[in-house]
């Protein structure tokens, strides 16, 4: 797995945790980490991860609108 430091001012009020997960929660958004990938960055199960992406404005339900269309087109 890759390092990668940031370093952020002291005043910045989000934990370590927090901002891992709001980077790992974007990246899964947007396709860049799949679930498995990105909860193992957190640290946490996928079913938690899974919980938590609500809490970040994210659905668990990352799928364009035009492959949920076909897949019930073809239901």
């Amino acid at each position: 797995m890759r390092t990668f430091t940031i370093k952020l001012p002291e005043t910045f009020d989000m934990d370590d945790q927090e901002i891992t997960m709001s980077l790992a929660a974007k990246l899964y958004e947007d396709g860049k980490l799949s679930l498995g990938q990105a909860a193992e960055l957190v640290g946490l199960t996928k079913r938690t991860f899974m919980e938590l992406l609500g809490k970040y404005g994210v659905s668990v339900f990352n799928y364009p609108v035009s492959e949920l269309s076909n897949d019930v087109r073809n239901a």
